[in-house]
């Protein structure tokens, strides 16, 4: 039986602007008032990146919404985050990024367990020829279930 996931939030532009080489699951280090506004959906990781700092992966940009009941122990809404992985999982990724032209981001944030968890791509980043040739793949496919659906 699958575990059960609540998604949080997406980074649908990452699926537009990377080609997505392999994904892997990370939990995030969360202050309590963060964790409240996760559960909330008040996360966007639009702008988000992973990077790697002292055999560590860090998660920069993520921005958590103040949670208002806080009061004065509320965090800072973009402050990095650092991600929970095995050292050999972490090692892996350190192997992957060290190739040319290939990054960490993050596609979606979600619960699983009561645990907050991120999806992390190793992801390669896409020339303007393959963004067009994405769209316009997209765009037959849109035409083709509207062919479908009117017979």
């Amino acid at each position: 039986m699958e575990p059960e996931e609540k998604t949080v939030a997406q980074n649908r532009r990452a699926r537009f602007e990377y080609q997505i080489v392999e994904t892997t699951e990370a939990g995030i280090v969360l202050k309590g008032s963060e964790v409240k506004s996760v559960r909330q959906g008040k996360v966007d990781i639009s702008d988000c990146f992973a990077s790697v700092k002292d055999g560590e992966i860090w998660l920069h940009n993520m921005h958590v919404a103040a949670y208002q009941n806080a009061g004065p122990f509320n965090h800072n809404p973009r402050r990095t985050r650092k991600l929970l992985l095995h050292r050999r999982e972490i090692r892996k990724l350190i192997g992957k990024i060290r190739q040319k032209g290939l990054s960490l981001v993050p596609i979606r944030i979600y619960w699983k367990h009561g645990l907050a968890k991120v999806e992390l791509a190793v992801a390669k980043g896409k020339r303007a020829y393959d963004k067009r040739e994405t769209i316009k793949q997209r765009d037959q496919e849109r035409e083709y279930r509207q062919r479908d659906s009117d017979n």
